[in-house]
């Protein structure tokens, strides 16, 4: 009998090998699974990666722009407090400008009433005269009469 036991073992000894053998092949296939799919896990964190350092350098460029554009209004805001400032100042100017004009014109106008004022004095000097020369005149027919 252990002549029939010699070939049973083997056969055992076989299946047992092949046992180990199939696990083995299972072990490997999960393994090359598991690599597989953390291999596509690993590409899709890269594409997403990529698609948040594209968006990263989207943004930066707003950013940018949005800064040029608040850089420019800072310029066009200065510029427009300088020409209010200068604004004002020719204002300021129009203003005195326009006061002298008023004195000017008033002097004006107390001029002209005062040259009126002469020509009425001259005037009534002249009637005073016309009106001697008459009296004059008409005393002078009357004495001769």
């Amino acid at each position: 009998m252990p002549d029939q036991n010699i070939p049973e073992q083997g056969r055992q000894q076989a299946e047992a090998v092949r046992a180990k053998d199939e696990d083995s092949r299972r072990a490997a296939e999960a393994i090359r699974q598991l690599t597989e799919e953390h291999r596509i896990a690993a590409e899709s964190a890269r594409s997403e990666g990529e698609r948040f350092r594209i968006l990263a350098e989207e943004a930066r460029d707003v950013a940018d722009r949005h800064r040029a554009a608040l850089e420019t209004l800072r310029r066009e805001q200065e510029e427009l407090r300088i020409a209010a400032e200068l604004a004002r100042g020719a204002a300021e100017e129009a203003r005195m400008a326009a006061e002298a004009a008023r004195h000017a014109a008033m002097d004006a106008v107390r001029a002209t009433a005062d040259s009126l004022q002469a020509t009425l004095d001259g005037m009534k000097v002249i009637e005073d005269m016309r009106r001697t020369l008459r009296d004059i005149r008409d005393a002078g027919k009357r004495d001769a009469d």
